[in-house]
């Protein structure tokens, strides 16, 4: 259960630089291409497996308030194509999101098919792994969908592992619980890869004003 104060209205006085505050998620900004993804699906006949090649760009915004919370974040854009093909296979946008105060992590999501989602957990400033998870009907961590989606593939629940690691990629799995229609058990859609950084972060917007300042002094 969560403890909030009585005043809802003051907010802090961020740290203008982004990049300095995003506790787990600091090794995971950039901009990064993975080529070993494998996606496992459901068709009529059984789960398909699939290869992907992913390019996932992560960029700091400006600090975040919500009266006195104080979020710190990476926008994210990711694209996956198949090897050897031009067609957009998965597009997504969002955000990773972190509370320094509570070690609150949230990913925000929104994909073409007509679906979006929130994923929470919790992870240490210093964290190499962590885990965020969505759950169908709820308010604060929830996912919705269209209505087909919600009639043929209604997902249940969402679940993302990150690990950070030592070689400077970063790898994730993911978990998507299926109730397929016409089929007796629920399916695991998950999708895995590991990325390498082929583009440094571009500061936020107040981080970069401040740079430049300083030089114009």
């Amino acid at each position: 259960m969560e403890t909030y104060p009585a005043d809802i209205f003051t907010e802090p006085e961020p740290d203008v630089d982004t990049l300095a505050n995003l506790g787990p998620l600091t090794g995971m900004a950039g901009i990064w291409i993975g080529e070993r993804g494998l996606d496992v699906n459901p068709k009529a006949d059984g789960p398909e497996k699939d290869a992907y090649i992913e390019r996932y760009e992560l960029q700091p915004i400006d600090a975040q308030t919500n009266g006195p919370q104080l979020l710190y974040g990476l926008r994210y854009h990711t694209r996956i194509v198949e090897p050897n093909k031009v067609e957009t296979f998965h597009d997504q946008v969002g955000y990773w999101l972190w509370e320094p105060a509570t070690g609150a992590l949230l990913l925000t999501l929104s994909i073409p098919r007509g679906q979006i989602a929130m994923l929470a957990g919790r992870a240490d400033a210093d964290a190499k792994k962590f885990r965020v998870q969505a759950v169908r009907g709820s308010l604060t961590n929830g996912i919705v969908s269209g209505p087909f989606l919600e009639y043929a593939f209604r997902t249940e629940s969402c679940t993302v592992d990150v690990t950070i690691n030592d070689n400077g990629t970063w790898s994730y799995e993911q978990d998507t619980v299926l109730i397929v229609r016409g089929q007796p058990e629920p399916f695991h859609h998950t999708d895995r890869n590991t990325l390498r950084k082929i583009g440094e972060p571009t500061p936020n917007p107040t981080a970069l004003a401040a740079a430049t300042a300083s030089q114009v002094r």
